[in-house]
């Protein structure tokens, strides 16, 4: 009896231990600290109003000026409207006007698709290689649509601020042009953390990998630390292109010339170097949504 009690005694220690380590080993894969990356608290007066209420202090504002200021939009209720093919014909233009905020993605335009996409852009998140397209109709994203909030991501080497960041050269420029247009930039921090994210989820170094985070990676980033509730358009799951009856979309729905999209998330996601990694994402997209309160309208996604 003594010695099955001496057993249990240094038994126990180690049990604890183990239920520790593996604990830290889910943590470290990026199961249960989601909650922490993505809990945001503000203060809200009015969840059925946007306030500045919040500062996200990883979204700095481009500004001529020698200031710092944080991005600092608060929303109730977000649609975010895929750039994706399965737009075409959705008629759901409508049914996104009634939101009070709606995000959209990189040069995606409104005209000609109101009926499928609605009218309206609260904030537009832009990659540094769609920022070019920007400029090249700066009068109608930065002057009929200045209410817009746009949201950059880029590498440092294009959004550093000693002169040699060729991006952050052209959006400081279009702020000196068009200064009641709020336009904000990842942090170099903050593009660390998403890589972090990343690597969390997926156990893959981002950049080891090959892989680049898709402009939707990082809109979800935001608006899970933007916004309380999110509704999604546009976005299939990960298991939609094995399907055997999948619906073939562009990869755009502004641009019907190129790859449809299932054959564009098959190439980068197999892709040795400088591939998206969209049905990863899109199965983290599906992890977070029990986190966060994400749905996924068009097409539904089921568990």
């Amino acid at each position: 009896m003594r010695c099955w009690l001496a057993l249990l005694c240094l038994a126990l220690p180690l049990m604890v231990w183990l239920g520790n380590t593996a604990y830290q080993k889910r943590t470290t894969a990026g199961y249960y600290p989601l909650s922490a990356f993505f809990k945001v608290e503000p203060n809200i007066t009015d969840k059925k109003t946007s306030e500045s209420v919040s500062t996200l202090q990883g979204f700095v504002r481009i500004t001529p000026h020698n200031t710092t200021q944080f991005l600092s939009h608060h929303y109730h209720e977000c649609a975010i409207i895929s750039s994706s093919g399965q737009m075409l014909g959705a008629n759901l233009g409508e049914e996104i006007e009634k939101f009070n905020t709606v995000i959209r993605m990189n040069n995606a335009p409104v005209r000609g698709f109101e009926k499928d996409v609605g009218r309206k852009t609260t904030v537009r998140v832009v990659s540094h290689t769609s920022v070019p397209s920007l400029k090249w109709n700066e009068r109608y994203y930065f002057h009929v649509s200045e209410k817009t909030v746009y949201v950059i991501w880029g590498p440092h080497k294009k959004m550093r601020q000693d002169g040699l960041g060729s991006t952050y050269n052209t959006l400081l420029k279009l702020a000196r042009d068009y200064p009641n247009v709020e336009i904000y930039a990842f942090t170099k921090e903050k593009v660390e953390y998403c890589d972090n994210v990343f690597e969390k989820e997926t156990g893959k170094h981002r950049m080891n990998s090959g892989a680049y985070l898709s402009t939707g990676f990082f809109t979800m980033i935001l608006a899970m630390e933007m916004c309380d509730h999110i509704r999604v358009y546009g976005m299939v799951n990960d298991a939609h292109c094995r399907g055997k009856n999948y619906t073939i979309v562009p990869y755009h729905y502004y641009d019907t010339r190129k790859t449809n999209e299932c054959m564009m998330y098959r190439i980068h996601e197999h892709q040795s170097r400088g591939g998206h990694r969209f049905i990863s994402e899109k199965t983290m997209f599906a992890r977070w949504s029990k986190l966060h309160d994400i749905q996924f309208r068009h097409p539904t996604w089921h568990d």
